[in-house]
């Protein structure tokens, strides 16, 4: 009983296991292979805005992301709130 309960059931279910390790290690890709990765976005800023340079520190920012702050009833433009706040403050 023991010695059929081998060779019907242990005997081909290893055959199956290294078959099977065999088969993957032929057809599967490597481990490390680097996976597809999607193609970059588009930017979304729209290309063509008008600049305006930063008073704080010189750069040219557009208008459509720029920080802004009214002082005496102008717009001003400011790359980011650190430059802003410089200004005010």
């Amino acid at each position: 009983m023991f010695r059929s309960f081998i060779v019907d059931i242990v005997f081909p279910l290893i055959f199956f296991l290294i078959l099977r390790s065999i088969l993957r290690s032929i057809f599967a890709p490597p481990r490390n292979a680097p996976r597809p990765t999607a193609p970059p976005q588009e930017p979304t800023v729209v290309a063509g805005g008008e600049l305006k340079k930063d008073p704080v520190c010189g750069t040219y920012i557009s208008t459509s992301l720029a920080v802004t702050r009214k002082v005496k009833g102008e717009v001003v433009y400011f790359c980011s709130n650190e430059c802003r706040d410089k200004f005010v403050g």
